[in-house]
């Protein structure tokens, strides 16, 4: 008997699915065991050893102030995987509460739709500055902000997958047996989208993370204080041209993180639905 699931073998045969799936367990056991990897506390100071290049000492070298680079790039991990959690979370919730309403309450469709596409009109980046701004920053607030930038894209789908289960004959049968309104939804609706919400969380999730560090490289994401892979990348632009270390390591993990999400996102979708597989 083997030990993976048959639903899962089809996802595994995939190498580009693999190579994500094996990267981005790589980057959440960091931050998860980032105390005891890290060589070094990520905001330790020492000025004589500023701006070295990788060695064995300090793998990644260091930055402008003699902090360790590997250290503070493992600890801002943990940043960027709460974030994109949280906003994954969130979105999901308001997403599932939006679409359900606009698709199984058929009065209800039209201005919540005009409510999502007014909200889908401004792009991500500028819509979650000016929440981060209205809000002030930090953790909490950044979550907020992206989470509610990214619900309607949530929303979008489970209104549309909404209004196809509602016309089931399964769906018909139980509301024409009298079940009660939050028994259809829950019984019958929650379960049936919940494929296509593991799909597009994954976008969220990969897009999340990229919108929090743009947010910290713009200087209006989380606090200063904490390390992440945006403000890295902020502080390393002055010493591009003799310290390039600075930009190079948190830019690649920010470029591998993301691009494993998004492989594992297509992965699911071509799982969940094989149609989309052979368009491409």
């Amino acid at each position: 008997m083997t030990l993976v699931p048959a639903a899962l073998r089809p996802l595994l045969r995939n190498r580009a699915v693999v190579f994500g799936m094996i990267v981005l367990a790589i980057v959440v056991l960091a931050a998860i065991f980032a105390p005891l990897l890290a060589p070094y506390a990520p905001n330790r100071l020492s000025i004589v050893n500023k701006l070295k290049p990788p060695s064995a000492a300090h793998l990644f070298g260091t930055d402008e102030f003699g902090r360790d680079i590997f250290s503070r790039a493992i600890f801002a991990g943990r940043i960027s995987l709460l974030v994109s959690l949280g906003v994954v979370a969130l979105s999901t919730v308001l997403g599932l509460i939006l679409g359900v309403l606009a698709g199984y309450f058929r009065r209800l469709d039209a201005p919540i739709s005009r409510l999502i596409d007014a909200m889908m009109s401004f792009p991500d980046i500028l819509l979650a500055i000016a929440l981060v701004a209205a809000l002030g920053p930090s953790v909490v607030t950044v979550i907020i902000a992206l989470g509610i930038t990214y619900a309607p894209r949530l929303a979008r789908i489970v209104r549309g997958s909404t209004l196809v289960l509602r016309e089931m004959p399964y769906i018909e049968a139980a509301i024409t047996l009298g079940l009660p309104t939050w028994q259809v939804i829950g019984r019958h609706l929650l379960l049936n989208l919940a494929s296509p919400i593991l799909v597009q969380a994954t976008f969220v999730f990969a897009s999340a993370m990229l919108a929090e560090a743009s947010l910290s490289f713009l200087g209006v994401g989380v606090s200063t204080d904490m390390p992440t892979w945006g403000t890295m990348l902020a502080s390393g632009r002055e010493y591009m041209s003799n310290a390039p270390w600075l930009m190079i390591f948190p830019g690649l993990a920010i470029v591998f993180s993301v691009l494993s999400l998004q492989l594992l996102g297509d992965g699911l979708r071509d799982l969940v639905d094989p149609r989309l597989s052979k368009e491409h």
